[in-house]
């Protein structure tokens, strides 16, 4: 881990971010400028080693002009399974250039990226208006879970990278959100087997930062393998039940 989050959630407490100018007090719209302060923050201690997810893409093709297209250009990373996870499209990586760079985009990976002696910390920004009740957000897809597992498994990469979750718990003060408090938990410190997923959206993790149990205390390799059983035997129930209910009603009529 390259940051000190102890030492971030001290700097992020009781700071301030303008009121959203479209008065919607949800979702991107008060979660961007926080998400903003926060880079900010980190990119004070770690000036060079700290990117937006298409900046770190912009910044690795800016410094190899040569390599063109999208074979060539996923060759620059040098880890195939942190490829999966920043990585664009085919058709996007074939038509970067100077000229045509890279946007942000709502459904990267993740909102920062920290990448120092070639460890990449994966940082997702996750903001609560704590003064109402809400169900846990979307973390992040359960089937890309899977599939980032297998990658580690695939490639024994398991120490090379992270992906840390920072919440940030505000309130309404006049024209201003202030954030009252913050919470880190990282993926891989949770027990994987009690992820929750909610197939009706989108397959999508859902959690608190805050109610993230931290207890995992196995390897990585572990963790992913778990994550797997979890994710198999939860998708089979889930077919099971689509069966039983959508299928075996309606076989006789059309056997």
């Amino acid at each position: 881990m390259i940051v000190n989050y102890t030492d971030l959630i001290q700097k992020i407490k009781k700071t301030t971010v303008l009121k959203p100018l479209s008065g919607t007090l949800s979702g991107h719209a008060t979660g961007e400028p926080f998400d903003k302060h926060v880079y900010a923050e980190i990119k004070k201690q770690f000036p060079v080693n700290t990117f937006r997810q298409y900046e770190y893409l912009n910044d690795l093709y800016s410094k190899n002009p040569d390599v063109i297209g999208f074979d060539a250009r996923q060759k620059l990373v040098d880890s195939p399974t942190v490829l999966f996870l920043l990585s664009r499209g085919k058709n996007a990586t074939d038509k970067w250039s100077l000229e045509n760079p890279f946007e942000e985009k709502q459904n990267d990976t993740a909102d920062i990226i920290v990448v120092y002696n070639d460890f990449y910390e994966l940082i997702d920004i996750k903001t609560r208006n704590i003064s109402k009740s809400a169900q846990p957000p979307n973390i992040i897809s359960a089937y890309k879970l899977a599939q980032l597992c297998a990658r580690m498994i695939d490639n024994k990469e398991f120490d090379n990278f992270t992906v840390n979750y920072f919440e940030i718990d505000w309130v309404l003060v006049k024209d201003k959100l202030v954030c009252e408090d913050a919470h880190y938990a990282c993926l891989f410190n949770a027990n994987p087997v009690d992820l929750y997923i909610n197939w009706a959206a989108a397959m999508q993790i859902q959690f608190h930062v805050c109610d993230l149990d931290q207890s995992f205390k196995g390897t990585r390799e572990q963790w992913a393998k778990d994550y797997l059983s979890h994710f198999v035997n939860q998708a089979k129930k889930r077919a099971d039940n689509m069966i039983e209910k959508f299928v075996k009603p309606f076989e006789k009529y059309i056997k």
